[in-house]
């Protein structure tokens, strides 16, 4: 006689459909909480609608696939999501879990409910993030975090999760490919993403030029820069040549390879961006540098204490957080970012280093 619960019984072998799309910190944020999901319900099978890009975030989850959203191809527009949502429902999707709710997944949404399957988007807490950004009226308050949100979903599909429960991937292997780069740890390996999408959430570039000066004293501390795009490699190879304790790999490395190096880390130092939350899916520490963003909208990085967290003079600039993404923020409020000085940057990593 079967000792099964009628609820287990129910769940065994069900498909859950996860769509997160882009961008790459959103996307890293939801690793978490799908690794918690997998731990707690291992009957699942889960498959992630997402980039073709991201696919190494989720190669060590057990049950877990990725499918690509080829968006600007062939599932462009709404005939082409229509072909997507077939191609996701021969696949035998039992359940789907929406945590990003734009125009592509509400189009995806309208098609699943034809086909009777059920459907959960994020709550993203617009009103009172609204509420938090406003200049007059300001609700300054903790929001829940984006980890939570993705969390409730699904909780409403009927899988909770408790989020401290979280066990990291292994630190992945370090393969040649890597150490040609880096060259063998013999040191701390201290990772810095000097940049952000907007200029509004980056720390000045020759403001944290002084901090790799000051860092260029620790004989025992490597420095390697992470960032994207040309414009970025050429910035970063400068600093790598000027300095010694300093390695760029941009362009050098594939996104897995990164992951690879990420894991290995010894402390990341990054803005309100992206590999901030590649860190934290490793339990690396993570520092922060926030500009006219600020944590209590949900972005701080997984796990990681508000300590961590480098904040403009609040007194000064008494409107932040400006806008949820740092692309809005009022005159005067340009360059918040040189309110912080190197030498709080400083303190805080040889407090975590050492």
């Amino acid at each position: 006689m079967s000792t099964e619960t009628p609820v287990s019984a129910a769940r065994k072998g069900r498909h859950i459909l996860v769509i997160r799309l882009s961008a790459m910190g959103d996307v890293a944020m939801a690793v978490p909480v799908i690794s918690v999901l997998t731990q707690t319900y291992p009957e699942l099978s889960v498959t992630v609608l997402t980039r073709a890009f991201f696919r190494p975030l989720f190669s060590h989850l057990p049950n877990v696939d990725t499918y690509e959203a080829d968006v600007d191809g062939v599932h462009s527009g709404v005939l082409g999501l229509g072909t997507l949502a077939k191609e996701l429902r021969d696949e035998e999707i039992d359940l789907v879990a929406d945590l990003h709710d734009v125009i592509r997944s509400n189009v995806l949404k309208s098609v699943f409910y034809f086909y009777g399957i059920p459907f959960k988007q994020i709550d993203k807490g617009r009103g009172e993030k609204k509420a938090l950004t406003r200049e007059k009226n300001k609700e300054f308050r903790q929001l829940k975090s984006t980890h939570q949100r993705y969390a409730d979903v699904f909780s409403e599909l009927g899988y909770p999760l408790e989020l401290q429960h979280y066990i990291p991937p292994k630190t992945r292997k370090l393969i040649p490919r890597i150490t040609e780069v880096t060259g063998e740890k013999k040191k701390k390996w201290l990772g810095i993403a000097p940049f952000a999408q907007h200029a509004s959430k980056t720390y000045p570039l020759e403001m944290m030029e002084k901090v790799i000066q000051n860092l260029q004293l620790n004989q025992d501390i490597q420095i390697i820069l992470f960032g994207g795009g040309e414009h970025e490699r050429q910035q970063l190879a400068k600093l790598e040549e000027k300095y010694a304790n300093c390695t760029s790999i941009v362009g050098k490395l594939s996104f897995a390879e990164e992951l690879s190096l990420i894991s290995n880390l010894d402390l990341m130092l990054s803005m309100d961006s992206g590999n901030g939350h590649l860190a934290a899916i490793y339990q690396v520490p993570v520092i922060t540098v926030w500009g006219v963003t600020h944590p209590y909208t949900g972005f701080q990085p997984f796990g990681q204490p508000m300590g961590n967290c480098i904040l403009p003079d609040l007194k000064k600039y008494p409107k932040i957080p400006t806008s949820i993404y740092g692309n809005k923020f009022p005159e005067g409020y340009e360059e918040v970012m040189h309110s912080i000085p190197p030498e709080t940057i400083l303190r805080k990593i040889h407090e975590i280093l050492y």
